[in-house]
């Protein structure tokens, strides 16, 4: 690893003047559970790191008139033990899937939203959109087990890491970020972009900006549940996920918001499978029609097809989950 500066902040004003207004020469350090990796294998190269988990302005669970406020530094396992997050049952799921009980220990809520691509080119040094000296994408020359089967249609082929940012986006929840021009809020559905050239990132967030907390507006009246597909049941990244917000009037829904994860470069959400809901009894079929409408769009790039199946059963799974929610 490469000598770097290390600092710690104890307020946001502080943190972000640390940050330098370009990617590279300074970097935010969460947990570390993601960037120490990066930095190992010489794929980020800070020269200075700034610890944020000295500022107690990032930290806490909170119950408000409008939901829930988390702060970005909030440890994952946090989320876990939280009886303020058992009333959001699709962020709980989520969270408890989380890698193993170590990183959970130590990764935290701004750091799961913000890591980096889990595509193997662009950890091994190609770059985020993984090209060759011709400007051809790696994956789809090569092995592409692992990659997108939706918003695949380039540059971009890699999966976007994070199982929280699905159960969050399908809660509607907001994320604020502060930096050296103040202080910003989005809905976290639009925080997340495909980049289209190699300088960009994957997110809204710009060099000398940091996550300061996530937003998360009341779920009263709805049945929600995450639902995760991966290769075994120890610490392992999941190969496709789904989180499933349903509100019903009677037996019938009457709004849903599906989004899926581990299958496209964002977050993805599918107003595909909402429409096959909304109006709807929840049975097995309908859950199995929401299934395939939420994959109609999907794409195999060679080797990974098998994800649509998968993603079809995450999202028909975490549809009867929530409907039995309560029950």
């Amino acid at each position: 690893m490469r000598a770097f500066e290390y600092t710690s902040p104890t307020t946001k004003q502080q943190a972000v003047a640390l940050l330098e207004s370009t990617w590279g020469p300074t970097a935010v350090l969460g947990g570390g559970t993601d960037l120490l990796d990066l930095m190992k294998d010489d794929v980020e190269t800070p020269k200075r790191l700034v610890n944020i988990k000295d500022v107690k302005e990032l930290q806490g669970i909170h119950l408000t008139k409008s939901g829930l406020r988390v702060g970005a530094a909030v440890k994952i396992e946090e989320l876990v033990e939280s009886p303020l997050v058992r009333h959001y049952p699709v962020v709980a799921d989520a969270a408890r899937e989380i890698a193993s009980p170590q990183i959970r220990h130590m990764a935290t809520v701004g750091g799961n939203l913000c890591q980096r691509p889990r595509c193997w080119y662009y950890r091994a040094g190609f770059g985020l959109l993984a090209q060759d000296k011709d400007g051809k994408p790696l994956a789809l020359q090569g092995d592409n087990r692992y990659h997108a089967i939706l918003g695949n249609s380039g540059p971009a082929y890699f999966v976007h890491p994070s199982s929280l940012a699905p159960a969050l986006i399908a809660c509607g929840a907001k994320i604020r970020l502060f930096g050296t021009n103040g202080e910003r809020e989005m809905p976290l559905e639009e925080f997340y972009r495909i980049p289209a050239s190699g300088q960009e990132r994957e997110n809204a967030l710009s060099p000398n900006e940091i996550v300061t907390e996530v937003l998360v507006p009341s779920l009263a009246g709805t049945k929600s549940a995450t639902y995760e597909v991966r290769q075994k049941d120890a610490f392992d990244w999941p190969l496709a996920l789904a989180s499933v917000v349903l509100k019903l009037s009677g037996n019938k829904v009457q709004s849903a918001r599906v989004v899926m994860g581990y299958v496209a470069p964002t977050p993805w959400r599918s107003e595909e499978a909402e429409q096959a809901l909304v109006g709807k009894t929840i049975t097995e079929e309908t859950a199995h029609s929401a299934g395939n409408a939420a994959v109609e769009k999907a794409k195999d790039l060679g080797r990974n097809g098998y994800k649509i199946q998968l993603a079809r059963v995450a999202v028909k799974r975490a549809v009867l989950r929530a409907a039995k929610a309560g029950a």
